[in-house]
């Protein structure tokens, strides 16, 4: 067992610990999770029961031996984390103890954890070649022996895969490619409805902003009805993966990419925003997409919106009621924002989702997600203010 010790430039930080053949020193190369207070070693031989004990007491595994064996006991031990939610407690209690459950999974299960060589390659037998997933994610290789939790290994190589294969997008009849970390649009109800409103208001030649883009995938689609698109996100990676994705569909001429936290600069005739819609603490740029400390962030969007309207511009803001729903958002909370910003309702459309965790009963919020719906709230400036 043994400890940690952190070296001049941390991080990264130096990890010590001791197993049959000796002692052992390697470089921490997550980019999600903090290194174990002390480590220990782990193998075939370890039972589930055993590792998530350890983990629980802030352990880490390092595990040497077979890599399936290995992606087995993580199964194992998520199995044996899992805990049913509250009874008869409501929809709130229900998120609240779900979000309790993610937290305390990703952070006991990071603490699997493999041994990794120069090059990203994997230390285990029948370890799969991940090289190219982890330069994605994660940057240029440690140049020496590195541990990373394998349940982030896991899903560097998923991220990977979407990224390689990418999205398909009925209303771009195309493929985005989300990088690892940038929110995939999975749930393409709120780009139908941008899809939609785009087809019913005549673009060609427009200035459009896209803000918060990810993956670019609604700036892609107003650029596509003939807008001139501006699209932001202070996320660096979300910015390159816009740009790829605009590179990819011949429309990099069209759509233009700035880091930038909500706006940039000038007016434009529409501004398009696809809010996290879950007010809530984000672990992590991924999360950000959904979760929106305080509602900040949709407060902020609606009360700036006035100053980058150009006279006649509209702005399209699409959300999901699931918070509604869950308790955590009082109702017409964007048409409050618009009044207090001096802005005005043209209309809402609605789409229902069809995602699979929609139609899943085994999720303790199904009630709450079965009957959740996306809407698009068009907005411009109240008469007077053009």
């Amino acid at each position: 067992m043994t400890r940690t010790e952190p070296t001049a430039g941390t991080p990264p930080r130096e990890l010590v610990w001791r197993d049959a053949t000796g002692e052992h020193r390697a470089r921490w190369a997550s980019g999600s999770a903090p290194p174990p207070a002390r480590l220990g070693p782990a193998g075939d031989a370890t039972r589930a029961g055993e590792a998530l004990a350890r983990a629980r007491r802030g352990e880490g595994l390092v595990y040497a031996g077979d890599y399936h064996n290995a992606r087995q006991l993580l199964a194992a031990m998520g199995r044996r984390l899992e805990h049913p939610a509250p009874r008869g407690a409501g929809l709130g209690a229900a998120f609240r103890a779900e979000r309790e459950r993610m937290r305390l999974e990703h952070e006991v299960l990071a603490r699997l954890l493999v041994p990794v060589e120069p090059g990203w390659r994997i230390a285990l037998r029948r370890a799969p070649d991940v090289a190219a997933a982890c330069a994605e994610g994660l940057g240029p290789p440690p140049d020496g022996p590195a541990l990373l939790p394998l349940r982030e290994l896991l899903g560097l190589v998923a991220a990977h895969e979407w990224r390689r294969r990418g999205v398909e997008v009925p209303a771009l009849g195309a493929r985005v490619h989300p990088f690892h970390g940038v929110y995939a649009p999975i749930r393409g109800e709120y780009v139908d409805l941008v899809g939609a409103a785009a087809k019913e208001r005549p673009l060609d030649g427009k200035r459009a902003f896209d803000v918060g883009t990810g993956t670019g995938v609604l700036a892609l689609v107003l650029a596509r009805a003939g807008a001139r698109v501006i699209a932001t996100d202070l996320e660096p990676r979300a910015v390159a993966c816009a740009r790829e994705n605009a590179a990819r569909l011949g429309l990099a001429g069209q759509v233009e990419v700035v880091e930038a936290d909500l706006f940039p600069e000038g007016l434009a005739d529409v501004i398009v925003c696809n809010p996290p819609w879950i007010p809530g603490p984000a672990r992590g740029p991924l999360e950000r997409a959904v979760y929106d400390p305080g509602g900040a962030f949709l407060e902020r969007l609606v009360r700036g919106l006035p100053a980058h309207l150009a006279p006649g511009g509209e702005a399209w803001i699409v959300l999901s009621d699931l918070a509604e729903r869950l308790g955590l958002r009082p109702p017409g909370e964007v048409e409050r924002l618009a009044r207090a910003a001096g802005l005005e309702g043209v209309d809402v459309r609605e789409a229902r989702p069809a995602h699979p965790r929609s139609r899943d009963r085994a999720d303790p919020l199904h009630a709450a997600r079965a009957a959740e719906v996306t809407r698009l709230h068009r907005l411009r400036r109240g008469r007077g203010r053009d």
